[in-house]
């Protein structure tokens, strides 16, 4: 049985928060055009919308406080450093002093310099030492007074450095806090989603369309993954209790609510609420392809619409035949089922290995 692959999920809760949409009953039922959904989940929409901004932000807020943070917190090491150098060579020159000091004393340097240079043979000498005794002190008055400016810009800095540092953590806390709640809001309104997509299932009848608020995406190349970001579960050609044979698709593990693409340019052919799929969607691509979108939550197309490579065409969910949340990819030669070939393999000869 081969391992699942892993890609990192690197916005999975603010990308399912824009995902989270829904939108009113249509009229008609079966496979037909659905009527883009307003109504009282038009405002669902809004607030999920608005989440997902506010989640955004937070998170950036978040991550740039923990640069701050890191950022001070080397400041300060870096003066602690600075800080030990220089009281290591303070006490190098008290030593200095030390020794001068007491070899004074054991020359008679506790005479008085006129009795120094009376008694002395070289008064010139004795002189001189004195110049290089005040010399030293000089000096070591220096270092120490060098290193008292020191120890007291490195306590100014270590007590703003301190401040901003507990600023920053309190502030990271309250982001948290801010961010968990935005999160739960999400989870639930993403079961909310799902709980539309179970009736419309219950029913045999699609919603219209909840036309997603897509931010403007050049994708350079023609075809892509049908998820930006995924943990690959089962596999095409696995065996299981939940098929009838083998699995005719690739299944990508994916949050409610998961903005779902069309892997490239096509016409939706299909849109379909019932049986085992759930609700899916099937798009027909150029050179007698098909891919199938299953499972869903909801729907962003309507049959009949034209799409471009990367277009969101639905939201993932656990609609359907279903044991979790993710979405079921399959390619086929025929609208229907009974024709997949390997999606995997399908993809990667089209530059998109899983």
């Amino acid at each position: 049985m081969r391992l699942p692959r892993r890609r990192p999920l690197l916005v999975a809760v603010p990308l399912c928060a824009l995902a989270v949409l829904a939108a009113r009953p249509a009229d008609g039922e079966g496979d037909g055009p659905h009527a883009p959904g307003h109504g009282p989940e038009a405002g669902i929409s809004a607030q999920v919308a608005r989440l997902y901004e506010e989640a955004a932000a937070a998170t950036r807020k978040y991550e740039e406080g923990r640069r701050q943070a890191d950022r001070q917190r080397t400041e300060v090491r870096r003066l602690e450093q600075l800080l030990d150098r220089e009281r290591r060579e303070a006490e190098a020159l008290r030593d200095d002093l030390g020794r001068i000091a007491r070899s004074q004393y054991r020359s008679g340097g506790g005479l008085p310099l006129t009795a120094h240079m009376i008694l002395a043979d070289d008064p010139e000498k004795v002189m001189r030492g004195q110049r290089a005794l005040w010399k030293a002190s000089l000096t070591l008055d220096t270092a120490i007074e060098r290193n008292a400016r020191a120890e007291a810009r490195l306590a100014l800095n270590e007590a703003k450095a301190d401040k901003a540092w507990k600023a920053l953590e309190k502030r990271n806390k309250e982001l948290t806090e801010l961010r968990s709640g935005i999160e739960r809001k999400l989870e639930t309104a993403r079961w909310q989603l799902q709980g539309q997509a179970d009736v419309s299932v219950a029913a045999g009848s699609c919603r219209g369309a909840a036309r997603l608020e897509q931010s403007e995406t050049a994708f350079t190349k023609s075809w892509v993954t049908p998820v930006e970001t995924y943990v690959l579960s089962a596999s095409y050609g696995s065996g299981g209790a939940l098929w009838a044979s083998r699995h005719t698709g690739q299944d990508f593990a994916v949050p409610i609510g998961t903005p779902v693409r069309s892997v490239g340019a096509g016409k939706v052919v299909k849109v379909s609420c019932g049986g085992a799929f759930g609700i899916e969607v099937v798009v027909e691509h150029a050179g007698g392809y098909y891919t199938q979108y299953a499972h869903l939550a909801a729907v962003a197309v309507d049959q009949g619409e034209r799409v471009s490579p990367g277009q969101w065409i639905g939201q993932s969910g656990t609609s359907g035949n279903s044991t979790g949340p993710h979405l079921h990819f399959e390619v086929r030669v025929t609208p229907e089922m009974g024709s997949a070939v390997d999606p995997v393999q399908w993809l990667a000869q089209r530059g998109l290995p899983l």
